[in-house]
């Protein structure tokens, strides 16, 4: 099994420009030596006659033909809107910008 020494964390925390304490280091390899040993654990099941996967259950995207039907005329979608301008809501102005 990999192991990552305090050593290591300590040097990848530099290298990420991370201030860490003591106790920080101390904890984190533990807590990555517990990952890689995660990992390691799954490298040994691993075989070359297995392909690799994203989703253990085949996907399928579910879609519907594209079909035009009759719609709302712009007129008819704008007539219970408040304010409408050039065949467009109208709404009220909210970052500054001037129209």
């Amino acid at each position: 099994m990999s192991s990552l020494s305090r050593a290591d964390v300590a040097n990848l925390a530099r290298l990420a420009r991370i201030d860490m304490t003591d106790q920080e280091l101390d904890s984190l390899a533990t807590e990555m030596d517990v990952i890689l040993g995660a990992v390691a654990r799954v490298q040994e099941v691993a075989t070359p006659d297995i392909a690799p996967t994203s989703h253990p259950l085949p996907l399928r995207n579910v879609t519907r033909p594209d079909v035009v039907e009759p719609s709302l005329t712009p007129e008819e979608a704008l007539s219970g809107a408040p304010a409408s301008e050039d065949q467009r809501f109208r709404v009220p102005q909210i970052l500054g910008e001037e129209a």
